[in-house]
């Protein structure tokens, strides 16, 4: 799904997309293209090719990536664009989020010490044996035998 078509999207419905409210989204766009103008800074006027998404579509598609857990190949097919160039973007934008103090999650020793409960829950998910019928020769019959080489 492109960015044109989900700009008008209210919050709620955008958050339940994306898994992100709109205004962090805006955020984490305005993040890449801040990282992205300070690449063309250093690198003078010498720049790549150009990306076939808006830098909304490469944020949107990442969200996609996570939010969904699709496979770069489908999400490539979404955006008409092959499949190392979606992990290329991926990990491009994933890189530059990562990199941002606003975008960064509590680590465990600030949950630590919060007033959160945790609730947990314990699946036995052990392996246990299935009784088969063994394996032997008394089920086949000797006209069978006769007819295989």
């Amino acid at each position: 799904m492109y960015w044109k078509n989900t700009k008008h999207l209210d919050d709620s419905r955008f958050k339940r997309l994306t898994g992100v409210k709109l205004k962090t989204f805006r955020l984490m766009v305005k993040a890449v293209k801040k990282e992205e103008q300070k690449k063309v800074k250093r690198k003078g006027n010498h720049r790549s090719r150009p990306f076939l998404l808006s830098i909304e579509d490469q944020v949107l598609l990442t969200l996609m990536y996570y939010r969904e857990y699709r496979t770069q190949y489908h999400i490539g097919g979404t955006y008409g664009i092959s499949e190392p160039s979606v992990c290329r973007t991926i990990k491009r934008i994933e890189n530059i989020i990562m990199k941002q103090k606003e975008f960064k999650l509590p680590g465990k020793e600030k949950l630590k010490g919060s007033n959160h409960r945790y609730e947990v829950i314990v699946v036995d998910a052990t392996e246990s044996p299935i009784e088969r019928p063994k394996k032997n020769n008394t089920g086949i019959t000797q006209a069978k035998r006769r007819n295989t080489l």
